[in-house]
């Protein structure tokens, strides 16, 4: 269940031979983060994979949050430092779905809903469309994104 985990160890122990600071700072940050998970609760647990991939997916999504943030705020090498660390934890990430597969989900879900409906879905099934879609995009496109599209295929 911890393959995750032990390939982040692994890549952790390269990159501290390596003497790779920023590798080995944005690795040991994510560990803490998923060994805080892990003791967090009434009794401490082993993370399946997929609860170790959505930190990740979060760790990666506040960094860039981060990094528009000093973009706006004009500190462009802080930006870029915060955009690499992404890159790193992005490398642990499966590979995001391609605009045909994501429209291809959308428009599957949206007939599927509209044969159980009888009729064409209308904006008040947008909510149940969206979580249909990122259940089986399983974390590999983000939720802004699939929204937008299942708006777009609704108007």
């Amino acid at each position: 269940m911890a393959e995750l985990k032990d390939q982040i160890r692994d890549d952790l122990k390269t990159a501290m031979k390596a003497r790779d600071k920023q590798v080995t700072t944005v690795l040991r940050s994510v560990l803490a983060t998923i060994g805080t998970e892990e003791v967090s609760g009434d009794a401490p647990r082993e993370l399946a994979g997929d609860e170790e991939l959505a930190i990740i997916r979060s760790e990666v999504k506040k960094r860039r949050e981060a990094a528009e943030g000093f973009t706006a705020g004009g500190r462009t090498e802080s930006a870029e430092s915060e955009l690499a660390e992404a890159e790193i934890l992005g490398r642990y990430l499966p590979a995001a779905l391609s605009e045909d597969e994501l429209d291809a989900l959308v428009a599957a879900e949206v007939s599927a809903s509209a044969a159980e409906l009888g009729e064409q879905p209308g904006m008040k099934q947008m909510g149940q469309i969206v979580r249909a879609v990122n259940e089986k995009a399983h974390g590999r496109a983000e939720g802004k994104v699939v929204a937008a599209k299942v708006r777009a295929a609704l108007q």
